[in-house]
């Protein structure tokens, strides 16, 4: 495992998600949430905003966020940071469809619903385009080519979208120790030529704790430690170049140190070797607090049906 001692500045490639025409972005994003709820109270608002420039500075120009994310205040921060000249150096990916009703996710996917959604997170965005629009978790309820824009969708929801509208790309879990997409979802992202956005690479932030791995160097070699986190995601970074992970943070020095991932050489043995501390036998237990919404349960009526449904409501009113 060689790890270059460098600064940050120019570590961060670019990449196509989608087709060959598809929307370019920085190989690393940034995940916005903690920087508003979930992870502990809303963090400065002054501190976030110097981070997602120093961020922009520094090469990562994906950010993600939710309609879902605060609720609201997360899209808002954004777009303060937006004014200016700003927008046109990102590439901006939100979400919509989740609320919470007493401690229960409500899912809305239908049209009319998506439409409104939209037109309010432009609004909170302070811009007048979306670069990725997903749907927050499906609606199983509503055919899915209706809806089309995916977040942790399986290989048969994800052919059927596709099929109406082709695909940049579906954000769904991806780290060391959630790979229950690699047996179908990942093949038929790739058989389609769909980018793949990892949330939650560092699982939660779980796989970024403990010490640096240092391999018996020398003082006077070149090299220097890696840390689990750096770790985590160099293991994410190379799965392929249709793949761009978004770790969150709200601190600028994890932010540096995420980016340094991209100098961590891993071999095909480290990375078989990384692999067996996470296998299936090893890791038990759910990857999420709302199982019943992830791609496993992501299966949508037959458009013909639902029109058909469709219909006859609007003939009875």
């Amino acid at each position: 495992m060689a790890v270059a001692a460098t600064s940050i500045g120019g570590l961060v490639p670019r990449i196509k998600l989608g087709a060959e025409a598809g929307l370019e972005v920085s190989k690393m994003g940034l995940g916005c949430v903690g920087m508003s709820a979930t992870y502990g109270p809303p963090k400065p608002e002054p501190e976030m905003i110097n981070l997602i420039h120093h961020a922009v500075d520094s090469g990562v120009t994906f950010f993600d966020t939710s309609d879902f994310y605060g609720p609201h205040t997360n899209e808002i921060l954004l777009g303060k940071v937006l004014k200016g000249g700003m927008r046109k150096k990102v590439q901006l990916a939100t979400k919509f469809g989740v609320r919470l009703k007493d401690d229960t996710l409500d899912i809305r996917g239908d049209p009319e619903y998506v439409r409104d959604a939209c037109e309010a997170s432009l609004k909170r965005l302070n811009t007048d385009y979306i670069d990725l629009y997903y749907v927050h978790r499906i609606d199983t309820q509503v055919p899915i080519e209706v809806t089309v824009c995916l977040s942790e969708a399986s290989a048969s929801t994800i052919k059927r979208a596709h099929a109406v509208h082709p695909l940049t790309a579906v954000e769904t879990e991806w780290s060391l120790w959630t790979r229950d997409l690699e047996e179908e979802v990942v093949p038929t992202c790739r058989e389609l030529a769909i980018g793949i956005v990892a949330y939650s690479p560092l699982g939660r932030g779980f796989l970024a704790a403990g010490p640096s791995f240092i391999q018996n160097l020398s003082e006077t070699d070149f090299r220097k430690g890696c840390t689990p986190a750096q770790l985590a995601l160099a293991w994410v970074l190379t799965q392929g170049d249709d793949v761009c992970p978004i770790p969150g943070t709200t601190k600028m020095d994890n932010l540096d140190q995420n980016i340094g991932a991209f100098l961590v050489e891993l071999s095909r043995e480290e990375k078989t070797e990384l692999e067996s501390y996470a296998s299936a036998d090893v890791v038990k237990g759910e990857r999420h607090a709302f199982m019943s919404h992830t791609w496993m349960n992501s299966e949508t009526p037959a458009l013909s049906n639902w029109r058909c449904g469709e219909i006859n409501n609007q003939l009875q009113s």
